[in-house]
């Protein structure tokens, strides 16, 4: 029998009922499943050894770096902390820089998503917006007051930029994704290369240029309600597509 292919979900280190957690919300969880994949979570203590790094992502077939109320802590590129930017997790930081290069190694699937995609900027150099609506000629990314259903819904458009790998996903230029961040990209990192831009010119999704797997980043949350929305459908698909290719890859010649 087949198993689902195992894919490793970042955890946040917080604070539950007065005790240190390692805790992951249940929409990327669920989200996963729903396209086939078997999602863990990965304690974030700070990496000591690079090859216990190595031995935790072989185990995998893809990794997702989620969405966090957190942010990068502002010296992982060289700046100083913004007053608006009131919440960090350094246990994540952490763990986040020390995976994402040796995953990309090993050739796991990677999928980052708000957080997760400022993650994958800061580990090829890049720098972050800390406030993007104090930036002129930059719209205000943050979520809008009321429940969850208006705060998730589409709200902008998305320009998808041609011949990257999101091109090559979806036949569409243009979309409408959510936006639920006030943090993003200022400087692109090396050899990081901008799939997709919103209409103030926000880079909003990115990749690897050489990268050997699915290695896609993007600002916005596909995991709300993805078989609802084309454009997150075709993410999920796609990831778990590569996560399933990894597997059969990895996996031992029958005798």
């Amino acid at each position: 029998m087949q198993t689902r292919p195992l894919v490793g979900v970042i955890a946040c280190r917080r604070e539950v009922e007065g005790h240190p957690a390692h805790m992951v919300t249940d929409k990327y969880l669920s989200a996963l499943r729903e396209y086939g994949l078997e999602p863990v979570v990965l304690p974030v203590w700070e990496p000591v050894e690079g090859a216990s790094i190595q031995s935790l992502l072989a185990r995998l077939d893809g990794l997702v770096l989620t969405g966090s109320y957190t942010n990068v802590a502002p010296q992982r590129y060289g700046a100083e902390r913004a007053p608006e930017n009131t919440r960090g997790d350094r246990d994540r930081d952490a763990a986040a820089m020390a995976w994402v290069p040796v995953a990309l190694d090993l050739g796991v699937p990677l999928l980052g998503i708000c957080r997760g995609f400022q993650e994958l900027n800061v580990a090829f150099g890049g720098s972050l917006y800390q406030a993007v609506q104090n930036q002129p000629g930059k719209l205000d990314h943050r979520e809008p007051a009321g429940d969850r259903e208006a705060q998730y819904a589409p709200c902008h458009d998305l320009e998808i930029l041609p011949g990257g790998r999101l091109a090559a996903l979806y036949p569409e230029r243009q979309a409408r994704v959510n936006s639920l961040h006030q943090q993003g990209i200022e400087r692109l990192g090396e050899g990081l290369i901008a799939e997709a831009v919103a209409p103030d010119g926000l880079i909003e999704a990115i990749s690897v240029t050489d990268a050997p797997a699915f290695t896609l980043a993007v600002q916005w949350h596909p995991e709300w309600r993805p078989r609802q929305h084309p454009l997150y459908d075709v993410l999920f698909t796609a990831f778990a597509q590569a996560c399933a290719q990894h597997q059969a890859s990895a996996s031992p010649l029958p005798a």
